[in-house]
């Protein structure tokens, strides 16, 4: 049998596959595609902690919101008849219609490690707030308005006449909006005087302040509501609510 030339042994091997062939693309070509790869995993990093931030953390604090409030109100009906505020386990419920955000645990405190768990709470810095069973004064709060349950994520939608209503153990406190300033430096703590100028008013009374970061997604200024003391209802056995949440 005749043997194959050299050239035929050749011409029977299998040609070289891309991934083995060298790379001969332009430098600058070569560049701008790993630039694009990082670009990719830039992208689906930072859709990922948006993800994180803005739903994530919406889940875990409702959760836990959910839990302290329940722990609140067991421990209400196994105290039995009316008593102090407990003021750190949670004091009561913010309820505010316009606002769609059901009912918010109100804390004390407006740090961090407070407002993360998906509630309001009621400020001690730097001016402290006059809680609404108190002589006149200014019942101050705070809650976050995107990520980590985005209580007062609507605040927005508030205006003059709407009801602000506070429960406690025994008491239904009614609220109605008077003022509203859409953006404020947050270092402005004159909002939170206990005669809140700002709002218009001169003399003392049972206001409530509500605040948040603004514009959405960003902290850097402040939005604020304030309304004042209506009228006050007693809870009865059956606590129901007054006509502002029926």
């Amino acid at each position: 049998m005749a043997t194959r030339t050299e050239y035929e042994a050749r011409a029977d091997e299998p040609a070289p596959t891309p991934a083995t062939e060298p790379d001969r693309r332009h430098p600058v070509a070569a560049a701008v595609s790993v630039f694009g790869e990082l670009l990719i995993t830039a992208g689906l990093v930072l859709g990922l902690f948006v993800a994180y931030s803005l739903w994530w953390t919406n889940v875990v604090a409702d959760h836990e919101a959910d839990k302290q409030s329940h722990a609140v109100r067991d421990g209400w009906t196994a105290d039995g008849g009316p008593g102090e505020l407990n003021t750190e386990g949670g004091i009561g419920f913010l309820h505010v219609p316009a606002m769609k955000n059901g009912e918010v645990l109100v804390k004390k405190g407006t740090e961090t490690s407070v407002l993360n768990d998906g509630v309001a709470g009621y400020y001690t810095d730097p001016l402290p707030a006059a809680l609404p069973s108190d002589e006149p004064g200014n019942f101050t709060l705070a809650a976050h308005r995107d990520g980590h349950g985005a209580k007062f994520h609507n605040i927005d939608k508030l205006h003059d006449g709407d009801a602000i209503v506070f429960e406690t153990k025994d008491t239904w406190y009614v609220y109605k909006v008077f003022k509203t300033l859409p953006e404020t430096t947050k270092y402005n703590v004159d909002v939170l005087q206990q005669v809140p100028k700002e709002a218009g008013v001169t003399k003392p009374g049972h206001y409530i302040t509500l605040t948040t970061c603004t514009p959405v997604y960003t902290s850097k200024y402040r939005y604020v509501v304030w309304g004042e003391l209506e009228r006050t209802e007693k809870v009865d056995s059956d606590r129901t609510p007054p006509a502002e949440l029926r």
